[in-house]
């Protein structure tokens, strides 16, 4: 197969919003026929699904959760793109609107924890009850497919705390939001999504971040993003990202 035949594959991080599902459609469409290439886009239903077509080098380019730029960055030897202005990945934790706990520090061993599997969330939630001396040793998981579920769960009194990304929290319907109540967030910032690029499109890199970063000045590129709910892109240079990765990796430990 010669290179000009030679399909690349898109993914995006399984925690991106399901209302965003059709704006990624229509993001590859745009990006195949700016950049003249084909770009098959694969949507997974998981991050393990996900992570073994990564280490199987079959993703050339990724929105990635910040969770595994380590891997894809100093293990795959992806390079960094772009990251979306103003979406940061914060954690929010919320319980029913009629429970009595009103901090972290009222919750106690036992409690019942609903979460997807979205890893960056799950691991700044269990930072945020460490006040409260809890851990996996001493909680419940309550595994939910997504955040709307992760919400149902508290509906119905199957957990007593969500982990949130806190973009999704305020995805919800209102109808919903207003039965649960968040009780703490966290302020981090420098945690987000991340455009990185894999070796076989290395030589493209510059090239896909200009059209990323062209985007904003195009009625067409900017009607894209707004199908994304971003506003513009902002180039991410190795030293942001080494930061953020080391920041993540803190944060593990």
């Amino acid at each position: 197969m010669n290179a000009a035949s030679t399909v690349f594959q898109m993914t995006v991080s399984p925690d991106f919003p399901p209302k965003r599902m059709s704006g990624w459609f229509i993001f590859n469409t745009w990006l195949q026929k700016t950049l003249e290439q084909h770009i098959h886009l694969e949507l997974y239903q998981d991050f393990d699904s996900q992570r073994e077509a990564i280490a199987a080098d079959r993703v050339d380019l990724i929105y990635a959760n910040p969770f595994d730029a380590s891997m894809l960055v100093r293990d795959k030897g992806f390079v960094p793109l772009v990251r979306a202005i103003g979406h940061a990945d914060e954690c929010l934790i919320a319980v029913r609107e009629t429970a009595t706990v009103h901090t972290v520090e009222d919750l106690q061993p036992g409690c019942r924890i609903a979460s997807t599997d979205d890893p960056d969330v799950n691991l700044v939630g269990m930072i945020m009850l460490e006040p409260a001396d809890l851990d996996s040793s001493n909680t419940q998981s309550v595994h939910a497919a997504s955040y709307p579920l992760v919400a149902k769960s508290l509906l119905r009194d199957e957990a007593d705390v969500g982990f949130f990304l806190e973009e999704a929290f305020h995805d919800l319907s209102n109808l919903v939001k207003s039965q649960l109540r968040p009780i703490v967030h966290s302020q981090i910032s420098d945690i987000s999504h991340v455009f990185l690029v894999g070796p076989r499109l290395a030589d493209k890199r510059d090239a896909i971040r200009s059209v990323l970063m062209n985007m904003m000045t195009d009625p067409k590129g900017m009607a894209v993003l707004t199908e994304l709910g971003f506003s513009a892109w902002k180039i991410l240079n190795q030293e942001d990202t080494e930061f953020m990765i080391d920041l993540m990796d803190t944060l593990k430990a």
